[in-house]
């Protein structure tokens, strides 16, 4: 009987700390990182809109998604990442790509 009580024990532990523990950190995590959004900073909802805050409310924000400032309104918990993402590059980063493969295939054979 106290070895079954014992594998309970030791169950419901694992399962805490593979499952909820982590959980719960990652939901703490996402939520300082809404809590923290700024007028400035490019964000990525979780439908894949990329746009620069233009304006914070309570529980919303207002971006800029083009040039074009085209605005639109989402609530802060639709927001899922902050910062440029990996498909967009600074147009720094993008010329010198450039200038990278010209110097490869300038080369003379003799």
């Amino acid at each position: 009987m106290d070895y079954t009580i014992i594998v309970l024990i030791v169950t419901i532990a694992v399962m805490y700390f593979l499952t909820i523990r982590p959980e719960n950190k990652r939901k703490k995590k996402a939520q300082e990182m809404r809590d923290s959004l700024k007028k400035g900073d490019v964000v990525t909802s979780i439908g894949g809109i990329v746009g620069r805050i233009v304006s914070v409310g309570k529980d919303t924000i207002v971006i800029e998604t083009s040039d074009d400032r085209v605005r639109m309104e989402l609530t802060k918990w639709a927001v899922s990442s902050v910062g440029v993402q990996n498909s967009e590059q600074p147009e720094e980063k993008k010329e010198d790509k450039k200038s990278d493969k010209k110097e490869i295939g300038d080369g003379e054979e003799k």
